[in-house]
């Protein structure tokens, strides 16, 4: 639990037993292992994957249940904060009052709740007309753009990064994944400053959730918007990546995959730069060109 003490986020004795729980972000299985010599029994490793349910409340409010999200279960409170910000529930780490994230109970099973108080009541109207356009997003990519423009305008201008730090990013990505490591089935995003130093790494088996983990971090540090920085995530760039990205004013976002068209339809409009396909020192630039120096 976060409490909020004289104007600061203190880490409770609970959350610290969080903290010595994040294994739980992998489970051992047994399994066959069938090769040119034989079969053979021995034990592997999977990505955890368990849901989450985050919840809000406000003053003599019940708590209103917002979400279930899949994740790897660690760093549950960042990943709360970053999706309330990133899908525009709340604006500021001053909103938050206190947050209770991955209880365990009695038996020592988690209960798999995020529940978020804030200094205000919470209006469950915005919440159920954000989800309307997110849900529509295959079906009408216009509701789904102008449901961002609420909440955000576009991205400022600049910076501008050289092509020669851009293609280092895999890389220092690659070399920090623990988890993947371990076992070959999780998604990373890593936050790079625009000298391409890696300042934070986030893994789940949600691409997305990866994503609000380094958001909420920010937020929850009192850092709202990451401008002035480099975001590269493990796989491909969806609408919802973009759409956290253009909320949390992220200038750059590469991957080692592809784009979707309507997470470049959001780039487009907010003013975020896309890289994909970043591999082997090559890369296509999707939107926003300006933003990288392609002669170093």
């Amino acid at each position: 639990m976060l409490s909020n003490q004289k104007g600061r986020l203190t880490f409770s004795q609970q959350n610290m037993n969080d903290r010595r729980h994040q294994h739980r972000g992998v489970a051992e299985t047994s399994l066959l292992s069938v090769r040119e010599d034989g079969v053979h029994n021995r034990t592997d490793w999977l990505a955890a994957e368990e849901p989450l349910e985050i919840r809000v409340q406000g003053p003599q409010q019940d708590a209103l249940s917002v979400a279930v999200t899949m994740r790897t279960p660690g760093h549950d409170d960042e990943l709360t904060i970053g999706f309330l910000y990133t899908e525009g529930l709340i604006h500021s780490r001053a909103e938050i009052v206190n947050i209770e994230a991955n209880t365990l109970r009695l038996d020592g099973q988690p209960c798999n709740t995020a529940t978020v108080t804030l200094a205000h009541q919470f209006d469950l109207a915005p919440l159920k007309r954000n989800f309307y356009a997110t849900s529509s997003c295959g079906i009408c990519g216009k509701a789904s753009l102008e449901q961002i423009a609420v909440h955000c305008d576009p991205v400022a201008p600049g910076p501008v990064i050289p092509r020669s730090l851009i293609v280092s990013l895999p890389q220092a990505l690659r070399q920090t994944q623990q988890l993947f490591d371990q076992t070959g089935g999780l998604h990373a995003t890593g936050l790079f400053d625009i000298f391409g130093r890696l300042l934070l790494v986030r893994e789940d088996v949600g691409r997305h959730n990866a994503v609000d983990k380094v958001v909420g971090h920010h937020v929850l540090a009192g850092k709202s918007s990451l401008a002035n920085h480099v975001l590269m995530v493990s796989g491909r760039l969806s609408f919802e990546i973009l759409q956290k990205a253009a909320m949390a004013r992220v200038p750059i976002v590469c991957a080692v995959s592809a784009p979707s068209s309507l997470a470049v339809q959001v780039a487009q409009r907010f003013g975020v730069t896309i890289i994909g396909f970043l591999r082997d020192r090559h890369f296509n630039v999707y939107t926003h060109p300006e933003r990288i120096a392609l002669d170093c």
